[in-house]
């Protein structure tokens, strides 16, 4: 799949900054400045960029106790700040799923003499991602904050994120789902296929399949629900420690829709201490970029 046209060069007005909710493609422009998240070992304390992922995965199915992850500190998020050359634009995730917005929030405070715009992508990961392109190419053209927010806004509205996993098990340690629905889940070898409600940007489940196969397929059909057989789509899919997954998911989606772009990318830290290994998600939206169908 070729890769997007790179837009022309322009003065930037601002800089981009977002934490490490996002799972960035090589192909989109997703190369802020990163604010890590935390990652908890037991004492062990490491930042999500410093973590690879087999080796967190690894440390999930030892057992013991569970890692987490918290937001980015508020001074964290300051020294960001001070160290940018031009206004910050920060893009979080969605602060329904985390306190990473409060955090940016505070960290102005630290931080007074630099002018700071806060975007809450109301999502996670590559739905995140496809946000974070959109304020990367404003500023790559030479637009300003305002312009990028408007396009990050629209890429909301048009983008859908659904995925899937093979345990409930993380879910409920990290405490995103309640013990009886975890036990329940676990029982009857329920997958769930979730989205993340863009109304108030917190995870709610629209399907379950018994087995893997089957939630594959379903969240295959999640996607022409939503758009319609025959429309041409941007899927951007995220997968755990197989790839296959996500290969899966998109031939199936491929199946029912012509594909104008597509990407792969493992899972952050971020998520991967709640899915675990066995995970695949796509974030999707119809045809062009809003930018380019304005052009």
């Amino acid at each position: 799949m070729a890769a997007p046209t790179p837009p022309a060069p322009a003065e930037p007005q601002f800089d981009v900054i977002a934490d490490h909710g996002f799972d960035a493609f090589p192909t989109l422009a997703n190369d802020p400045t990163i604010t890590p998240f935390v990652v908890q070992l037991g004492d062990e304390t490491r930042d999500s960029t410093e973590m690879p992922l087999p080796e967190l995965l690894e440390r999930l199915d030892a057992g013991g106790v569970h890692p987490s992850t918290s937001q980015p500190s508020p001074e964290t998020y300051a020294e960001r700040y001070r160290a940018a050359t031009l206004p910050v634009l920060g893009v979080t995730v969605s602060s329904a799923l985390s306190g990473s917005l409060n955090a940016a929030d505070q960290g102005r405070a630290l931080a007074p003499d630099v002018s700071v715009t806060l975007h809450d992508s109301g999502t996670v990961s590559v739905a995140q991602s496809f946000q974070v392109h959109a304020a990367m190419t404003a500023r790559a053209l030479g637009h300003d904050v305002a312009t990028a927010v408007e396009w990050m806004r629209k890429v909301h509205a048009e983008t859908e994120f659904f995925f899937t996993l093979g345990t409930l098990v993380y879910l409920q340690r990290g405490g995103r789902i309640g013990r009886v629905m975890a036990t329940l889940g676990t029982m009857l070898d329920l997958k769930p296929i979730i989205t993340v409600d863009k109304a108030v940007g917190a995870y709610v489940t629209v399907a379950r399949a018994r087995t893997w196969k089957r939630a594959i397929d379903a969240l295959a059909q999640q996607v022409t629900a939503r758009f319609g057989a025959g429309t041409p789509l941007r899927i951007g899919l995220v997968h755990g420690a197989d790839i296959a997954d996500a290969e899966a998911v998109l031939a199936r989606v491929r199946e029912r829709h012509p594909i104008v772009w597509s990407g792969f990318v493992p899972v952050g830290p971020a998520l991967a201490v709640h899915v675990g290994a066995v995970a695949v998600g796509v974030a999707i939206a119809p045809e062009a970029w809003p930018w380019e169908r304005a052009s």
